[in-house]
């Protein structure tokens, strides 16, 4: 079932190529969304696909790149929006 996965991830998550490391997992799960640094420090993602699929990205995503220290997560499931066609870095608000 397709399904829609956005979650917060808290801890030490930028500078330590967390965005990068996303977007290589969703590829590698054929997962579409975003993937967005905020200015609170947090790392916000937003991934659809296949359910299965989603469960592991937010597997990977609690453990991050190596020298990320995730401390929480919060995630939330919805209903496809299907707005995406790839997954995307955006760099404050700007597709790349």
């Amino acid at each position: 079932m397709i399904k829609r996965l956005e979650c917060r991830i808290f801890g030490r998550v930028q500078f330590v190529m967390f965005r990068d490391f996303a977007k290589r997992k969703a590829d590698e799960l054929e997962l579409v969304g975003t993937v967005e640094n905020m200015a609170d420090g947090t790392v916000f993602v937003v991934a659809e696909g296949d359910g299965a699929k989603l469960e592991e990205l937010l597997g990977h995503l609690k453990k991050g790149p190596l020298f990320a220290n995730v401390l929480s997560i919060e995630a939330n499931w919805f209903p496809p929006a299907g707005v995406f066609t790839d997954f995307k870095i955006l760099y404050y608000g700007r597709q790349n």
